[in-house]
């Protein structure tokens, strides 16, 4: 997920000299679904077409071995290049701006447009519209993929990342709308709500009337002064980090794709999903490091650096512990509050072991869940893949669905019969959960008692 950023910025630069064609050779099963394949190239906002690899016919011939791979092919069509695993900006630009170069020289370059994009989004009965779930039901949205949601029941406030729409919308728990942050605009400005920009925010913390962002594409925790109108960069730089990172003056660091986050006394606990890693900003001391993972990807406890985490996507706390969802393990794991603690596994097995039964300990398996929300000693869980919310208990390990049958799709009813799509977070207040539908453009409603579904209507925005 984190290559595309860079691809679009690759594809706007370089417009008439690159030709991106992009190849989904999925590992989770939801993934392999061409209808869920078409909503995440809209929700990333890709401008070029994507082949459906369900049986990894493509990955095979181009001896693929990690995602992602890219191919560097020539005008001639040679291939001339390979490289496996993430890219900064910065290094992927240099090599094509090498490429443009000797190819150009060599006479060899077509600059001739390659006409390959449809004039608006096809909806899945081939006619154009706005496309998708929701959205294509009435024309439009208040909503466009949401990531994450917070409730506040003490304040009577609900906080919504609207990714792609660049914005954060403030309502009320019933849904009267108090407040958006953001131009709407994907960009990396600070300033007054009108002005100030982010790129596809996601995780949230509220610390009384200040707001903390994880602004994703720009690589950097946003601080919202609710009372004063105003947004400011407390870290990250807007470069993507290269590697792991020692850390520093919060600053001048720069982060990974930072998508959620925690509070807990003074502390800002980051799932820094790129980098496959937790990080920490002393919000007093202004510095920020690696709290927990070694950088690896894989799914090994241990030692807080010396284990390795599974692209974290989600983190809460119950102020004696951290849990977060390690998506690509698909496994919700737990992090000590001291320096001297462990990383330890509740339920997840391996980053191949996935798929969707409830039970207790080694017989559970998620699929690529990416929110979590700690109350009342239970973890609620959006366990994105299956399309469910689930009830994780940590000190049984055990796991049960609470909402959804496991279909994709959008249906208002009782808990066992309503439908979600790749629902991608959950907070609780005022007896109720709160779920950012991802895929449906909607925020969703249920009671923790009756289990009873809705949709929140948004007023006033």
């Amino acid at each position: 997920m984190h290559v595309f950023p860079q691809l679009r910025k690759l594809e706007h630069k370089y417009k008439n000299e690159l030709a991106v064609i992009g190849v989904h050779s999925a590992k989770f099963t939801s993934e392999q679904n061409t209808d869920n394949l078409r909503k995440a190239v809209l929700r990333y906002e890709l401008e070029h077409p994507v082949i459906n690899d369900g049986q990894f016919t493509v990955w095979k011939q181009y001896s693929g071995r990690a995602w992602p791979t890219l191919i560097f092919i020539d005008p001639q069509g040679k291939i001339i290049g390979k490289h496996e695993g993430e890219i900064t900006f910065e290094d992927f630009d240099s090599v094509i701006a090498q490429m443009v170069e000797e190819f150009e020289g060599k006479g060899i370059l077509d600059r001739t447009p390659l006409d390959h994009r449809p004039k608006a989004p096809l909806s899945a009965t081939g006619r154009p519209g706005s496309a998708d779930g929701r959205m294509e039901e009435g024309g439009k949205s208040a909503l466009a993929f949401p990531g994450k949601v917070l409730a506040d029941e003490a304040t009577d406030r609900l906080f919504i990342s609207d990714s792609n729409h660049n914005r954060i919308i403030i309502s009320t728990l019933d849904g009267e709308v108090r407040q958006v942050i953001g131009s709407g605009e994907a960009g990396f400005d600070n300033g007054d709500f009108r002005t100030a920009s982010f790129d596809h925010p996601q995780g949230m913390a509220l610390d009384g009337d200040v707001l903390y962002v994880a602004d994703t594409e720009n690589h950097a925790i946003r601080r919202v002064d609710l009372a004063c109108g105003k947004v400011e960069t407390v870290a990250g730089t807007g470069r993507q980090a290269r590697g792991f990172g020692k850390g520093g003056e919060a600053s001048s660091t720069d982060l990974s794709s930072p998508w959620d986050l925690a509070l807990h006394d003074g502390t800002l606990y980051i799932a820094m999903a790129g980098n496959h890693q937790l990080w920490s900003l002393d919000l007093e001391a202004k510095r920020v490091r690696p709290y927990a993972g070694n950088g690896r990807e894989a799914p090994v406890d241990g030692p807080l650096l010396s284990a390795s985490l599974d692209q974290p996507s989600g983190i809460t706390t119950d102020g004696k512990v951290l849990y977060f969802a390690d998506s690509e393990a698909s496994a919700i794991r737990t992090a000590d509050l001291s320096d001297s603690g462990r990383v330890g596994t509740i339920v997840g097995q391996d980053l191949f072991v996935f798929g969707d039964v409830d039970g207790t300990g080694d017989a559970v398996r998620l699929q690529h869940p990416i929110g979590i929300h700690y109350h009342d000693g239970v973890l609620y869980v959006a366990d994105t893949y299956n399309n469910k919310i689930k009830r994780v208990f940590p000190q049984t390990r055990s796991v049960l669905t609470m909402l959804g049958t496991g279909e994709p799709g959008y249906l208002d009813d009782e808990a066992n019969q309503a439908l979600f799509h790749e629902p991608g977070d959950v907070s609780v207040a005022a007896g109720k959960l709160y779920v950012a539908d991802t895929n449906n453009h909607a925020i969703r409603v249920a009671g923790l008692d009756t289990g009873e579904v809705g949709t929140l209507e948004l007023r006033g925005v």
